[in-house]
C-alpha cells in the first residue's frame, strides 16, 4: 500500500508563517504539520511514500530525507513553483504511485481519524469504485460543503438531496481516476465530480476532531483545543 502526502501548495492564507517556509512545515505543537499523517500513516503499516513538492519543496526534502527516520521510504514529485494544483499533482505522480489503489493526504490537515480504516478501505475498495472519500461536517469557513452523502456514495450537492459535508483531505483513489487526462495543472474535484455522476466513488462521513489548519487563526485554534 502506497500514500501521498499533498505538499505542493504555496499556503498564502497562512501568510506570515509561510514567508520563510512551506505550509507542511509550519509547527503544530512543536512538530511540522506534514509529519502527523506521515507519522500516522506509517503506524498504521503504510511503509511507501509519495510527497509532492512545488512552493521551497527542498526544505521539505531536506526535513523528511528519504523516510529512513520514519521508518518509512519517501519518493519525491518536484513539480516546481507554481504547483500542478491537486489533480495536475496526483497525475503526475502515478508512476511513482502504482497501478492500483492508494491514499491521498493532505499535508496540513490533522485528524484523529482511525487511518488504519483507511488502509483497509483501500484494501478492499470494490473494483467499480475509483474513489473513497472521507467527508466531516462543514466547518465555519465552509458551510456550504461539498458533497453529500446516501447510501455510502458521493453525489454532488442537489436542493432534494442529504445534507452536504465537506471532503476532509483524506482519501482512496485509483489511478484510473485520472484515464484520459493530459499532463499539466488541473484540479481533483471535476474528476471526482465526474466519477460521482456515474457512481464510482464511494464516502464514509466522520465526526471526530479534524482541522484543515488553513489560516493562523485556526493553527492558534486548534493549539488551543489539544491543549498545547
Amino acid at each position: 500500500m502506497k500514500a501521498m502526502i499533498l505538499a505542493a501548495g504555496r499556503g498564502e492564507r497562512m501568510r506570515p508563517l509561510t514567508d520563510d517556509r512551506p505550509k507542511p512545515l509550519v509547527t503544530l505543537r512543536g512538530r511540522p504539520l506534514i509529519e502527523y499523517p506521515l507519522r500516522a500513516l506509517a503506524a498504521a503499516g503504510v511503509r511507501a511514500f509519495v510527497v509532492n513538492l512545488g512552493y521551497r519543496g527542498a526544505q521539505i526534502r531536506e526535513h523528511l530525507g528519504d523516510g529512513s527516520r520514519f521508518g518509512v521510504r519517501i519518493d519525491y514529485s518536484d513539480e516546481g513553483d507554481p504547483a500542478l494544483e491537486t489533480g495536475g499533482g496526483l497525475h503526475k505522480a502515478l508512476p511513482l504511485l502504482g497501478g492500483g489503489a492508494f491514499i491521498v493526504a493532505n499535508a496540513d490537515v490533522y485528524t484523529h481519524y482511525p487511518w488504519a480504516a483507511l488502509i483497509e478501505r483501500a484494501a478492499a475498495l470494490p473494483a467499480d469504485v475509483e474513489a473513497h472519500l472521507v467527508l466531516v461536517p462543514n466547518p465555519a469557513h465552509r458551510p456550504q460543503g461539498d458533497f453529500a452523502l446516501v447510501d455510502g456514495r458521493l453525489v454532488e450537492p442537489a436542493p432534494d438531496a442529504a445534507p452536504t459535508a465537506t471532503f476532509s483531505g483524506l482519501s482512496v483513489l485509483r489511478a484510473s481516476l485520472f484515464d484520459g487526462c493530459e499532463p499539466g495543472r488541473f484540479p481533483l474535484a471535476p474528476l471526482l465530480r465526474a466519477a460521482a455522476r456515474r457512481g464510482a466513488v464511494s464516502a464514509e462521513r466522520y465526526d471526530g476532531l479534524w482541522s484543515d489548519v488553513g489560516t493562523p487563526q485556526r493553527l492558534a485554534e486548534l493549539e488551543r483545543e489539544l491543549g498545547a
